[in-house]
């Protein structure tokens, strides 16, 4: 049983939906400076999300997700996470991650003149967060 005195909101929202709103004791997510976990009573902090899982600590245990690119506001008694895209590991097709991260890596490798390398690097991350998370 978790202890009360360390839990805090989560929120996880989407531009179609409330994806997630819980409590949790931790969650960890990767903001574009690396992997963070939060505790309640963290500092206050506005970071960007980058493709990664997000584990979220419950009393009940972890639940997983992928998150693509967003924002997180972190505040001592909640965190939310705005993000592009989130997806629970059933929601995920892997056979279409695969084929996307295969057209991703394909697209780096040709290195064609006009090849938006952020773009295509971003796709390739994308697909292997979906592939990591309906591994896990």
């Amino acid at each position: 049983m978790a202890d009360n005195g360390r839990i805090f909101q989560v929120k996880i929202i989407t531009p179609d939906r409330i994806f997630y709103t819980g409590e949790a004791d931790m969650i960890e997510f990767t903001t574009s400076s690396g992997q963070i976990g939060v505790y309640k009573n963290h500092i206050p902090l506005t970071t960007v999300l980058s493709p990664g899982a997000v584990i979220i600590h419950e009393a009940e245990g972890e639940k997983v997700a992928a998150v693509h690119t967003g924002f997180a506001e972190i505040l001592p008694e909640q965190v939310t996470l705005l993000a592009e895209i989130a997806e629970w590991p059933d929601e995920i097709d892997k056979s279409r991650a695969e084929a996307a991260k295969k057209r991703a890596e394909d697209r780096l490798q040709a290195k064609t003149e006009n090849l938006d390398v952020a773009r295509a690097e971003l796709a390739l991350k994308k697909a292997l967060t979906r592939i990591s998370v309906k591994g896990m």
